[in-house]
């Protein structure tokens, strides 16, 4: 049975790397580390096979017979090291990405960009989930999400994307059909269609002036879908609170009115989350850039 454990296959890799690069401290340079540490790591190794494997001078470094004979061997551990990380950081990132979102950000925001993003990325292949509720990042092994709000678990990473407030919106028809709305008590006697992930038993909870204002409709639908939401108030059914970048097209055509502007919800943060900051896959994380860069929630795409 061999004498040399697994601890020294590192040992074999940074003595052919010193042999490759001519020198201990071009392979320190290689390797991230000192001149002193890489000749004392060589050191243990020479000690542990009980041979010289390089003479050492104040000008040059010269390899031992023996040193050659090691060093056809520990060459190809560097081979397999270069081959493995050629494995998980590619030159063109490659491999799958799961990433879930509400429906409304999937086809207001991600799907605007997806054309470029296949462009700059070609060999990296997305599972796009929408979903409106909180899908368990780590039981489903999805890699990243888009979220509203800041995670509390401290093994989750949130970065922030976007900032925003909703705003009040009506469809021209339902306006016609409500008449003049000037008072607080005015939009109480509208029907209202609420999302069910920001609703406190049916009160709306706004911002006027810095102060909180609360608004009771008295008849209301309630819904867990943003984009049922949206086309809910698009088609004239009533009052909803809205994010107006998620309703720029529509607002620009006409199908939403804002009411009420001086009117708003607290400040939302959209934040895109993953599991861990430590060894993110070089594919995840491009699309991570990709997405911090873009600015998505922007007019901007």
């Amino acid at each position: 049975m061999s004498t040399i454990d697994f601890s020294h296959l590192r040992l074999l890799a940074i003595f052919a790397t010193v042999v490759d690069n001519g020198s201990f401290a071009a392979a320190a340079r290689r390797l991230n580390s000192s001149r002193s540490r890489i000749s004392e790591q060589v050191a243990v190794l020479e000690s542990s096979l009980g041979t010289r494997l390089l003479q050492r001078s104040t000008r040059q470094l010269k390899i031992t017979d023996e040193g050659k004979l090691v060093y056809e061997q520990a060459k190809q551990l560097t081979d397999i090291l270069d081959q493995v990380e050629s494995a998980v950081t590619p030159a063109l990132p490659r491999g799958r990405v799961a990433i879930t979102m509400p429906h409304d950000i999937a086809h207001k925001f991600m799907l605007p960009v997806l054309k470029d993003f296949r462009q700059r990325y070609p060999e990296i292949q997305l599972d796009l989930i929408p979903d409106d509720s909180r899908v368990n990042l780590i039981g489903e092994q999805i890699d990243l999400a888009i979220r509203v709000g800041i995670p509390k678990d401290e093994s989750i990473i949130a970065r922030v994307m976007h900032e925003e407030r909703l705003a009040l919106f009506v469809s021209p028809d339902y306006l016609d059909h409500a008449g003049s709305l000037k008072t607080l008590k005015d939009l109480e006697k509208c029907h209202w269609i609420l999302l069910n992930q920001l609703d406190h038993g049916g009160v709306q909870h706004l911002r006027k002036n810095g102060k909180t204002v609360e608004i009771r409709p008295t008849t209301f639908y309630r819904c867990d879908s943003p984009l049922l939401v949206q086309k809910m108030v698009i088609e004239g059914l009533g009052i909803g609170s809205l994010l107006p970048s998620s309703v720029e097209q529509e607002i620009d055509s006409g199908q939403l009115l804002r009411i009420f502007p001086s009117l708003s919800s607290e400040l939302l943060v959209f934040s895109l989350v993953y599991p861990s900051r430590r060894q993110v896959p070089q594919r995840v994380r491009a699309l991570i850039d990709y997405l911090l860069e873009k600015k998505i929630f922007t007019k901007s795409i």
